[in-house]
């Protein structure tokens, strides 16, 4: 174990706690926020009533646990690094999307090493449960000596988000999105022609995940918290908002067995890929459009 580190990292600056196999953070300054969908946002992306009522009600949220949090999604190099250092099986299975349709399919082989398409080490690790990222977690506080966890859900947003107020951190135009997030597009609609949800008005370039530090990063400087992959967070889920924690803290009540996951990723519509999204998949699913990122308690 590495010794701690003795001075808190100051807000807005990234920095590392080993040089082998430690994300790069960033501490966001602490403050407040509004969470949730604002009034109109969901009709604009026509999202069905049962939807839009998991991002409400808008409440108010002051951070009060200061908190650093990866600059981008976990990679594959990152996790390769967990998984040699703990002698960690490989799962049996993960969900993998069918290529010319918009279903899931168990694929008994495949793994995070191997989820169904082509990755670089510098691409974000997909095929991981909610459990893999505890693990994770927490053999990356044992090799540093701080408390590394899941983010929780409002520090997510409150990260995502960066400061703005509008569905996503860069455009809202449909025709121009692709020049900051990876979702369901034209390139990927080649790919997977029956999924009628794709955003058919520009290219992003990447049929798949890309490579963490592609696109332009949030007004905090944090990479891909919407598109490329979806994320877990550390909070049990509840169907909409009423009784949130208000301070930041991770919501330990609900449906534990399901876990809150955020943020959109390459195979989803444009409605998925905004900072208010919630999806609940349950904590044991494996697919290969599902992530995580890491936080840190200051």
């Amino acid at each position: 174990m590495q010794p701690a580190r003795a001075l808190t990292p100051a807000p807005g600056r990234s920095f590392r706690d080993c040089s082998k196999g430690c994300p790069e953070m960033v501490a966001p300054p602490q403050g407040s926020f509004t969470m949730g969908a604002p009034a109109g946002e969901e009709e604009r992306e026509n999202l069905p009533n049962q939807i839009r009522a998991r991002s409400a009600p808008q409440h108010s949220v002051t951070i009060r646990r200061r908190f650093a949090i990866a600059k981008f999604d976990v990679t594959r190099d990152e996790y390769a690094q967990f998984v040699a250092e703990t002698k960690r099986p490989d799962p049996d299975s993960c969900d993998t999307v069918i290529a010319s349709a918009t279903v899931f399919t168990v694929a008994a082989k495949a793994n995070w090493h191997s989820p169904g398409f082509p990755q670089t080490g510098r691409d974000p690790v997909v095929c991981v449960s909610w459990d893999d990222a505890q693990a994770y977690v927490a053999w990356l506080s044992a090799k540093t000596g701080h408390l590394y966890r899941l983010p929780t859900e409002a520090e997510w947003e409150y990260a995502a988000r960066g400061g703005t107020t509008t569905a996503r951190y860069g455009s809202d135009n449909p025709a121009e999105v692709c020049r900051d997030i990876n979702v369901g597009d034209l390139d990927y609609s080649k790919q997977h022609p029956e999924d009628s949800g794709a955003n058919r008005a520009c290219h992003d370039g990447y049929v798949f995940t890309s490579p963490v530090e592609r696109f332009p990063p949030n007004p905090f400087g944090l990479y891909d918290m919407l598109g490329n992959v979806l994320q877990w967070n550390e909070d049990c889920w509840n169907a909409n908002y009423s009784g949130a924690p208000t301070d930041g803290a991770a919501w330990r009540s609900g449906d534990c067995g399901r876990r809150v996951a955020r943020g959109g990723s390459w195979d989803m519509d444009l409605s998925g890929a905004r900072s208010a999204n919630r999806r609940a998949p349950p904590a044991s699913t494996r697919n290969n459009s599902l992530g995580f990122r890491v936080a840190r308690t200051l």
